[in-house]
């Protein structure tokens, strides 16, 4: 007779025992090479694959605190987590406005959607500092010195790119050479809606020239007539390329008014109306940030539509 091993009977299988190196509840000793495919690498010559590429090493050692309280860490790693996500969002925001300027729309909705979630993350940033107590933040507030967030060059670029420039911002970086020249640049280039606006202009929109050939270095002022180019685009296909642009950029501004709002409502519960510690109406200051719409006419342009 024949041997089938499809047809012959199977005895139910069991485990194998495992050996001794094995048994439950044991684990390799660190540096031990493990035969088994699915094993990590343990041993390395140098420093990690994952420490050359992260430097988690840096980063989590860039705590300096200056108060025995021990809220201020949360307040410190807070802040450079904010300037990281800053450190994204321009990243992305160039890339758009990169993609703008070369009439390639697709890459520039890719990386607006991209950071639409990435602002949603910075947002979050805020909750671990939302419910501080005055007494909270005093304990370790004056550690801070005349050190604010006004004075951070990453959100000073992040605003350069949503148009709201002004050269006197340059001022408290003389003192950094690397950042200052990185605002200068970002001063005197186009920002993120003017490759916008520029983009529509190519397309036939009537974009009036006063927009499009204005002084990059001062801050965006509102236009009726742009007001008027989305309004038209709006009352258009709404699978249109161009409110798609529209949308995702609105998107951006919403997002950027609700981190306003957010850094507002947390310094308000934080310290009152007293004076910022860089020298700014702290409150007062923040409300009037607040009441500014980032690409303005994408909203007054709806009530035309």
């Amino acid at each position: 007779m024949s041997y089938d091993p499809l047809n012959t009977p199977q005895a139910p299988s069991t485990p194998p025992a495992p050996s001794a190196s094995h048994a439950p509840g044991t684990t390799d000793a660190p540096g031990t090479a493990d035969t088994a495919p699915e094993a990590p690498h343990l041993d390395f010559a140098g420093s990690t694959p994952y420490e050359d590429y992260v430097h988690a090493d840096v980063l989590t050692h860039l705590q300096e605190l200056r108060s025995e309280d021990p809220g201020e860490m949360v307040f410190l790693v807070t802040t450079q987590v904010m300037e990281l996500w800053f450190t994204v969002l321009v990243h992305e925001w160039e890339t758009a406005a990169r993609a703008l300027r070369e009439d390639d729309l697709p890459p520039a909705l890719d990386a607006l959607r991209r950071s639409r979630r990435e602002l949603d993350a910075l947002n979050a940033s805020w909750l671990p500092l939302a419910g501080l107590t005055p007494a909270q933040f005093n304990s370790y507030r004056g550690a801070l010195g005349e050190g604010s967030g006004f004075q951070s060059a990453m959100y000073r670029r992040l605003e350069f790119l949503l148009g709201d420039k002004s050269a006197a911002m340059l001022v408290p970086h003389k003192g950094t050479p690397r950042a200052y020249a990185e605002l200068e640049k970002a001063l005197h280039e186009p920002g993120l809606y003017d490759e916008a606006l520029r983009f529509l202009a190519r397309r036939g929109h009537p974009v009036p020239p006063s927009v499009l050939d204005r002084d990059l270095s001062r801050r965006y002022e509102p236009s009726e007539q742009v007001e008027a180019v989305w309004a038209e685009i709006y009352r258009g296909d709404q699978r249109g390329e161009e409110v798609r642009l529209g949308e995702a950029l609105t998107d951006v501004g919403e997002l950027v008014w609700r981190w306003r709002n957010d850094h507002l409502t947390a310094t308000r519960r934080a310290m009152g109306s007293k004076q910022g510690t860089g020298g700014s109406a702290g409150v007062a200051w923040l409300e009037k940030r607040a009441t500014k719409s980032v690409f303005p006419e994408l909203w007054t342009a709806r009530g035309r539509v």
